[in-house]
């Protein structure tokens, strides 16, 4: 029985909560979600777009922005509609609570992680993944328990036998679906051979020990955008089931390989934890430890097309004007006031 106090709003939202669990006992989740962070301006957007098959011009994003794909049930046994939400993370900087909203929207348990790398700046992809990551374990911690977080971690395991790995106990399994795609490509290929083979190392012990799938991706290589869509496609529609059909691990090729199908014997060295990984990697390529976001935005959205809106704007437009109006009658008022004090006759100074 509802508790008379209840607006019709409070028990209408009750009701639809029950519906959904309900829905979701009987056919499944209908809902994931995906969260893409990382480094700036690396091509998370274009990633997204390319995925969704849009075709709009690429604006910076500033913050968090929310879209969402939707397919058909392809088992043929319902028409049940799935949805894929897709978040994505414009900057790591000063990021805690924006990055609560995607960990928290569906649930942990259907949340899957994307953490796109910049491979043409080794200098800071050490960086960039401690931020990410940093952010990622606080906002886990904060809302879910110890339990709860034990609990999605096992699941995480125990999906596909992973529990049967050689490595498992000495891995620091994230608690949700993660995959590190390292994008640019194109320019890392390019690169001196000694710098690839030690990034390889570290993307590569980095993603074992998180239990994470590793890709490096490019959108210029028509080969590497389709199996990222492929990837994109099975976070959020678990089709096709197998995104990443040949596992790649050679420092010379594109790398490619599907969570829980490396080892510390593949990578020919001893079982280690992320943070001896990292401070190792640092010692062979120096990490920009000076690098500071810009923390204000360098360029004004407000005078940028992509983010136009005629009534915000025309507000805008007129709270400026009013602005300008106070500023240049305070400009007056305080001449006006130190030529009265300079004639007046209390004025020692004269």
């Amino acid at each position: 029985m509802s508790d008379s106090s209840e607006t019709i709003q409070e028990i209408a939202f009750k009701l639809m909560l029950e519906q959904n669990k309900n829905d979701k006992i009987l056919n499944g989740t209908t809902e994931r979600t995906i969260f893409v962070l990382g480094s700036k301006g690396v091509g998370k957007s274009t990633m997204i777009n390319n995925f969704l098959d849009r075709n709009e011009p690429i604006r910076n994003t500033l913050a968090l922005e929310y879209s969402y794909a939707r397919r058909t049930n392809l088992s043929g046994q319902s028409n049940q509609k799935l949805v894929g939400n897709i978040w994505e993370l414009g900057s790591l900087a000063n990021s805690s609570q924006l990055i609560d909203v995607p960990i928290k929207s569906h649930g942990l348990q259907y949340l899957s992680v994307v953490i796109m790398l910049n491979l043409s700046e080794p200098s800071e992809l050490l960086i960039d993944l401690e931020s990410a990551l940093q952010g990622l374990k606080q906002s886990i911690g904060n809302n879910y328990s110890e339990s709860e977080i034990r609990e999605f971690r096992e699941k995480i395991i125990e999906k596909d036998s992973h529990k049967d790995h050689p490595d498992i106990n000495t891995l620091e399994v994230m608690p949700c679906q993660t995959v590190i795609i390292g994008g640019k490509y194109d320019l890392f290929e390019n690169l001196d051979s000694e710098i690839r083979k030690h990034v390889v190392k570290f993307l590569r012990s980095i993603s074992h020990t998180l239990g994470a799938s590793l890709i490096f991706y490019s959108m210029k290589i028509p080969s590497l955008s389709k199996t990222v869509r492929d990837i994109m496609s099975n976070l959020a529609f678990n089709s096709p089931q197998h995104p990443i059909r040949v596992q790649k691990t050679d420092f010379n090729e594109p790398i490619m390989i599907s969570a829980f199908n490396d080892s510390w014997e593949k990578l020919v060295v001893m079982p280690s934890n992320s943070e001896r990984i990292g401070i190792q990697f640092s010692s062979q390529i120096q990490q920009n430890r000076d690098k500071n976001e810009n923390q204000e935005m360098s360029v004004n959205p407000a005078n940028d097309v992509n983010f136009r809106e005629t009534i915000i704007d025309d507000l805008r437009a007129m709270k400026d004007d009013e602005l300008i109006r106070l500023i240049k009658n305070s400009e007056i008022k305080l001449k006006f006031d130190s030529f009265n004090l300079a004639n007046s006759p209390f004025n020692y100074l004269n």
